[in-house]
């Protein structure tokens, strides 16, 4: 089922479309763990499931394993992550060839973080360039990626809404949002990505607080701001792992209910391969979905 059409249902129904994400270890051996995580994620019914693509590509066998898993043996759609930055077309190529085996339809491209360590490939340069080439061969529909408080790379707000619609007029369908502490920060963004044309459906990327480094770390790669209250929350427990979870999942909770109000179109949510905070928060916000 291609992933769209959640999004138009959700649409004739007045709901939101919950979806997960989650991440495959760099090593083969440690699949196992995710198969147990996805038996309980799946459980919770999200109407599709990511898998994402590690840094280099280090982890494409395992997306494309752990994305088969979701959907021939759970029966969840899933979204296979696929980044360029390391791939030329015969890569490329082979790992479309893979997903197809694995019945897999959707694709979230993306251009994929610069490794230092590695030389990047320059046949797409892009996500819009990744985009297009799928769209042209056909097989898969395709999904983006979008920056609610801008990419860290672009020039200017501006500059990263035109590359966005670049992006969507390149094939991308529907935009998940990278991570946001900020719904303000958000409901700018789609008014800015609204007026420029973008008209596809887009879900919030929620990330919920499991731990300060966790979230330090993800800040400084994505540049996502960090609200006084939400600051507070850190400081507050920083050094109460139990106390910082729980409060992290009240605000993100709180995030959601306020995004659901102002009419999403859906809630992408970042599980870190943890089903008890996908389910805590699931269960808060069920009957609003």
């Amino acid at each position: 089922m291609k992933i769209k059409e959640f999004y138009e249902q959700g649409k004739k129904e007045n709901k939101t479309v919950l979806s997960f994400e989650v991440f495959p270890p760099k090593k083969t051996s440690g699949i196992e763990t995710v198969y147990k995580a996805l038996d309980e994620l799946a459980g919770l019914k999200p109407a599709y499931i990511s898998v994402t693509y590690g840094a280099g590509g280090t982890t494409a066998n395992n997306t494309a394993l752990i994305a088969s898993k979701i959907k021939n043996d759970l029966g969840v759609e899933a979204l296979a992550h696929l980044t360029c930055v390391n791939n030329d077309r015969e890569s490329l190529e082979k790992e479309l060839v893979l997903l197809e085996k694995n019945n897999i339809e959707n694709i979230l491209a993306l251009r994929g973080d610069i490794v230092p360590e590695m030389e990047p490939k320059k046949d797409f340069l892009h996500a819009s360039d990744l985009c297009q080439y799928i769209k042209a061969r056909g097989g898969f529909e395709l999904a983006g990626a979008c920056y609610p408080e801008m990419h860290m790379e672009a020039g200017s707000m501006v500059e990263d809404i035109r590359n966005l619609r670049t992006k969507v007029e390149c094939g991308a369908e529907h935009l998940i949002s990278q991570l946001f502490f900020d719904n303000n920060a958000f409901y700018n963004f789609m008014d800015m990505a609204r007026c420029a044309g973008v008209d596809v459906p887009v879900a919030a990327g929620i990330m919920p607080v499991t731990n300060t480094k966790q979230i330090q770390r993800m800040v400084s790669m994505c540049g996502a701001s960090l609200p006084a209250k939400f600051s507070k929350i850190m400081q507050k427990y920083e050094n109460n792992p139990e106390a910082l979870r729980d409060a992290g999942i009240a605000y993100a909770v709180e995030q959601i209910v306020d995004l659901i109000a102002n009419g999403v179109e859906g809630i992408h949510l970042y599980t870190m391969n943890n089903p008890y905070i996908a389910r805590k928060i699931t269960e808060a916000v069920g009957s609003l979905l």
